[in-house]
Formats: C-alpha cells, sequence, structure tokens
C-alpha cells in the first residue's frame, strides 16, 4: 500500500487491471479538513469475488464509510483494489473484513464501517457488517453503538 502525495494512477490511461488481490494498489492523499470530523462514503454496486469452495461468482455492493484523519483514500485506486477481488475466493465475512482491515492499515481512519450486501445464491443472501472505532477517542464508542444496533430494522429483501 503506497502513501503518496503524487497520485499515480488518477488521470493515467493506461490503468492496469489487477486480477488478483492486491492492497499494494491503494493510494492516498492528505486530508486537508483535518479541523473537522466528517464522513466519507463509497457505495460500489458492482463488487464480485469467488466463492471459496465452488468457483462460483459472489455479487454484491459494497459500501465503505470512513472519518478521516491525516490520510485518505484515492477514489480510483480504491476501485482497482476493489476490481482486484474479481477472482479472490473468500466468504463474504472475509471479503468486508479485508477491506475494512486494508484500509485501516493504510489510512489510519478515525473510523471506518464496511458494509457487503450480497445478492442470494442458493436462495439465501449476505449482508456482513464490520467496524472499527481507533482505541481510546470517542470513535471506538461510535464504532461499538453502530455494531450493536446496526440494522435492527432490516429492509425487505425482494428488491435483488
Amino acid at each position: 500500500m503506497r502513501e503518496k502525495e503524487e497520485l499515480t494512477l488518477l488521470g493515467s490511461a493506461g490503468t492496469e487491471y489487477s486480477f488478483d488481490y492486491d492492497p499494494n494498489v491503494l493510494e492516498t492523499f492528505e486530508n486537508k479538513h483535518r479541523s473537522n470530523d466528517y464522513f466519507v462514503k463509497f457505495n460500489c454496486p458492482e463488487f464480485t469475488s469467488l466463492c471459496p469452495i465452488t468457483g462460483q461468482p459472489d455479487f454484491a455492493t459494497i459500501t465503505i464509510s470512513y472519518v478521516p484523519d491525516v490520510r485518505m483514500v484515492e477514489s480510483k485506486s480504491l476501485k482497482l483494489y476493489l476490481f482486484s477481488f474479481r477472482n479472490h475466493g473468500d466468504f463474504h465475512e472475509d471479503c468486508v473484513n479485508i477491506i475494512m482491515k486494508d484500509l485501516i492499515k493504510l489510512m489510519d481512519p478515525k473510523y471506518i464501517e464496511v458494509w457487503g450486501k450480497f445478492l442470494p445464491r442458493g436462495g439465501i443472501s449476505i449482508d456482513p457488517y464490520c467496524n472499527y472505532g481507533r482505541p481510546g477517542t470517542i470513535w471506538e464508542k461510535v464504532a461499538f453503538d453502530r455494531l450493536t444496533s446496526h440494522d435492527m430494522y432490516p429492509e425487505r429483501v425482494d428488491n435483488r
């Protein structure tokens, strides 16, 4: 994972897509608004990974929300990173936790949550959610509160 003031992927016409899981493609830039807390939210409605048992594709919308500190993830590098899961075999729960942990290692955010809404296969959909709040800060409590009250009123799953 790279931290660079000069972004190498944004605006590059020669984009190379990794077909294997690759956290090294992630890039960051400086948060210019560190004096105030705010959420940054990414929605990836075309996430794809592989079932580690059958090798069949799993499709999901991945939502990432975070409160940055010093570094922020650059969106094109995030897109290429998420694309790198296309041939990666892992369970849904593992995918969202891997994404969260890679982004924590990359940015050290104050708070982050990752939610995967996977399309049904075999008649069941799986929607794993994970989060993290920096220990010893108010964000640790926010993470606990959001986790314990997460999805208390789940939506109807007739729209997938």
